[in-house]
Parts: C-alpha cells; structure tokens; sequence
C-alpha cells in the first residue's frame, strides 16, 4: 500500500492509522478554520481544506485530512480553551443527546479525492455541578470540541452512543475502509 500523509495534529488519528498499519507520515496543513453551512458542509469543507493543504507540500501521493465538530441543537460546541468555557458547555450538554460529526478527506495529488462524512449521537448523563467543576479543572476538556474526551475521563458521562465510535474519535474507520478496501486488510 502506498504510503498516506496524514494531514493532522491529532495524536488520535495517528494512533488509529497505526493500529490498522497503514503506513503514514504525519504533515501539518493548516487552514483558515472559518466556515458556513451545515453542520455536514463545515466539517467536509475543513477536511477538504486540510487535505488540499497537505497536498501542496508533498511531491506524489495520498493525504489524508479530517476535522471533527460537536453540534448541539445544531449550533457548534468548539474547543473551549478556558476552563469557564468548559464548565458553561458540559452543562449545555449534560442530560441531553448531541451530534458528533467528522468529516475526511482522502485526496492523491493526481487530483482524485474521496470526501466523507459520518456522524454519532452521543447521550450525557446528567451531571452534577461538582462533577462539571472538577473536569473541567483537570484540563482535559480545554483543547477539546464539545469540551470532552470520550477515550479519557470525559468518556465516564457518555450514557449512550448511536453511531460509529471512531468517528467520535476524529477517524471514521468504516468510511476509511470503503474509501481504501482490501489494502488495509
């Protein structure tokens, strides 16, 4: 299989292209962040971006590009950077279901690209103000959308989940594995 260049910070991405031994080089791609549209269209829109991105500073071969959102009602819970922030979306999310999407692309700079998109519903249980507190306070939810880890700590809240658990985890590996086939096997 020809070598991917994974087109992201992610350690989490890169653990799971390792798990499936997929051989890859991790590029940094950035890209203006600013997007409008739905949910679907962002997050296709950003990974295409990256994916371009990262096919501009290799010579020949595949970039793989993803970016994931947190959407509840429909209306983006970013990463929260500080601490109050954090605290002010876990309660927004406590008790309630929410949407996780990613969406990747997967583009070979002879101009190919595959561009997909998944999603899961993610229940929270209710959570107590001390519980938000204290979370929040480990810092673990600062660099996180939707101010959680699912695969860390923040995972303990999650009652439910309807969908592929690796998209909620930033890769979705059935759309991967559509996209690439047998190789990977």
């Amino acid at each position: 299989m020809e070598k991917i260049y994974l087109a992201s910070k992610s350690p989490r991405r890169a653990e799971l292209l390792a798990r499936l031994n997929i051989p890859f080089e991790v590029i940094s791609a950035e890209v203006d962040e600013s997007v409008w549209g739905s949910p679907e269209e962002c997050v296709c829109e950003l990974a295409q971006r990256k994916a371009a991105a990262g096919a501009e500073k290799i010579g020949s071969g595949w970039v793989l590009a993803a970016d994931t959102l947190v959407f509840l009602d429909g209306v983006p819970q970013g990463k929260p950077g500080t601490a109050e922030r954090a605290k002010q979306t876990l309660r927004s999310l406590s008790g309630k279901t929410h949407t996780v999407m990613t969406g990747m692309c997967l583009r070979h700079t002879d101009g190919r690209s595959y561009t997909r998109c998944d999603q899961a519903q993610i229940t929270f249980d209710e959570m107590t103000d001390d519980e938000i507190i204290a979370y929040a306070a480990s810092g673990e939810p600062l660099d996180k959308a939707g101010a959680y880890g699912i695969q860390e700590r923040g995972g303990i809240f999650v009652e439910r989940i309807e969908g592929d658990f690796f998209t909620v985890l930033g890769l979705p590996l059935c759309e991967l594995f559509r996209i690439l086939g047998t190789e990977i096997l």
